[in-house]
């Protein structure tokens, strides 16, 4: 019997740009991760019993949890906070996120520095559940969101190695070239980010679009089959030959 899939979320963080599209954050998988080693991905990672804990206690809706999940996670491997109310100062910061390396509970480290969750900060924008055995599934919630001026992101040198801000375009042609790994969801979002000039566009077609789970699925297309996911969800690219998608 297959695994049931595993909750998941992860953080599009934008910083918008005068002079081009705006820059992404990307951080690039250790090669010995089980799940996508060695690929480009947003900052994200499982959803933990304490999201759902500190959800519940917040009275957060249904995707309260996999919100908390994507700001604990993005602070765990990028250093870098939204959501989160007064944001905290960099040493602080710094502090919170050696706290999380450790194992402490997020619930506790934002109690003890006076902090509150301001979930609303984060915008839905897509839900991929993939369903191809035997390869691990996750279950994936993206959230758009600001990234915050004043914080320099850090890569944290353990499941991830390096951290980029690059724009949608860059990447996918960074990968065209076979300078950088992205799997199928991946790159499907960084197409349909592509289409934006800033945040705010970004937020207006995901409102728009409201979520719907995601599973790939395949179709043969005029001999080849394909690996596909329906075409009214606002993504410009909806096909791929199998023979070219990476699946994780």
């Amino acid at each position: 019997m297959a695994n049931p899939p595993i909750p998941a979320a992860t953080l599009v963080l934008f910083r918008d740009r005068a002079d081009g599209p705006p820059h992404l954050l990307m951080v690039e998988r250790a090669k010995a991760m089980a799940f996508a080693g060695g690929a480009m991905v947003f900052p994200g990672g499982r959803i933990d019993p304490g999201d759902h804990a500190l959800a519940e206690a917040a009275g957060a809706g249904a995707d309260g949890a996999a919100r908390i999940a994507a700001i604990r996670e993005t602070i765990e491997e990028a250093g870098v906070a939204v959501g989160l109310s007064p944001p905290p100062a960099p040493d602080r910061l710094a502090a919170m996120r050696a706290r999380l390396h450790a194992g402490d509970a997020f619930g506790a480290i934002l109690a003890d520095e006076g902090i509150a969750l301001d979930l609303d900060r984060l915008v839905p924008f897509a839900r991929w559940l993939p369903a191809h055995a035997p390869m691990r599934i996750f279950d994936t919630l993206f959230f758009l969101a600001r990234a915050p001026d004043e914080v320099e992101a850090t890569v944290d040198a353990t499941e991830n190695v390096r951290l980029t801000w690059t724009t949608a375009a860059d990447l996918l042609a960074e990968a065209d070239a076979g300078r950088a790994t992205i799997i199928y969801p991946t790159r499907r979002n960084l197409e349909r980010l592509a289409l934006f000039a800033g945040y705010d566009a970004a937020v207006a077609q995901a409102l728009a679009h409201p979520v719907r789970v995601i599973t790939p699925f395949t179709e043969d297309r005029a001999g080849t089959p394909h690996l596909c996911i329906p075409d009214d969800l606002g993504y410009p690219v909806t096909a791929e030959p199998m023979h070219a998608a990476m699946r994780g």
